[in-house]
């Protein structure tokens, strides 16, 4: 049986997983961590932690990494998961590297004479992907990225991932790297509500308890926010980038010519050669439901 799970997956059918993580920029991300370390399927190479700009802070980084710190020592895995640190700041534009823990973190693995598949989700901006792209162009071919960010298709729109480092993303975008993009129309469809999490997650030991606390605290820091967030409800937008690994959903995303982004974040659809997997569904269900067990499960075999 896997350690925190009453089973365990094949090894054959295990995966190398690195999770790139704006977490204290709200909400979601945390549930997002929480639901990939409790997954038997992957192997955790490490958690990057994220800038997410400068809107609000100017140490987005540092926060993101002390928040993650927070989430492993409530689960107690400080000692079994590593942690590193991800760009301060996005790229200054797109032929400039901004180097760190993470972007090396990257390449190692994505270098690493391991056949075990190789994934990174990034959950914020793209800034340690093109990153370690720029400074180490043989590890495309070597991995696959899934991006949660971008706006809807065709069109696009405001997207605070994107947002984030719009240079990086249009790096990520010309290269050969393997990419899934999540875009913002399909990430925002994993709808919960408060009462849910209440009855799902809160119970559920010192992490569950978290999970839900941060969420009121990050809900009632935004009440004068007519739009963001909505009061009783909240889109765990971070957590296709778990399902997705668990279930690709073949019938769901379309190979698309990969776009530049406008400095507005418009999409720029300029060739047809580099293709890209873009999703347009989710199962929300199936994303959530798995989560809610695993946490009551880890719960369960922790006292």
């Amino acid at each position: 049986m896997h350690y925190y799970m009453p089973y365990d997956v094949p090894e054959q059918k295990k995966i190398r997983l690195i999770i790139n993580t704006d977490a204290k920029n709200e909400a979601d991300d945390q549930f997002a961590i929480v639901h990939a370390l409790l997954t038997p399927r992957f192997k955790i190479r490490g958690i990057i932690a994220a800038h997410f700009g400068t809107h609000r802070t100017n140490e987005s980084m540092l926060e993101s990494y002390r928040e993650c710190e927070h989430v492993l020592s409530l689960m107690k895995m400080a000692s079994k998961v590593a942690l590193y640190k991800g760009a301060e700041r996005a790229m200054p534009d797109e032929a400039t590297p901004v180097h760190s823990e993470g972007a090396e973190l990257i390449i190692r693995e994505a270098l690493a004479d391991d056949p075990t598949p190789l994934y990174v989700v990034f959950l914020g901006p793209l800034t340690d992907l093109a990153s370690a792209y720029l400074a180490e162009p043989a590890i495309a071919g070597r991995f696959t990225a899934l991006w949660i960010g971008g706006g809807q298709w065709p069109k696009g729109e405001r997207e605070f991932n994107l947002l984030n480092d719009i240079d990086a993303a249009n790096v990520v975008m010309a290269s050969p790297i393997d990419l899934w993009q999540v875009p913002r129309d399909v990430y925002s469809t994993i709808r919960t509500s408060l009462a849910e999490l209440a009855l799902k997650v809160r119970p559920y030991g010192e992490i569950g308890h978290y999970l839900f606390q941060q969420m009121l605290e990050v809900n009632e820091a935004g009440a004068s926010n007519p739009r963001f967030p909505k009061g009783e409800m909240w889109a765990l937008g971070d957590s296709p980038a778990i399902h997705l690994l668990l279930d690709d959903h073949a019938y769901h995303f379309e190979l698309k010519p990969a776009p530049r982004f406008t400095k507005d974040m418009y999409y720029v659809h300029y060739q047809n050669e580099r293709m890209i997997r873009v999703y347009n569904y989710v199962d929300s269900r199936f994303t959530l439901e798995d989560m809610f067990a695993k946490i009551a499960l880890f719960h369960a075999c922790s006292e």
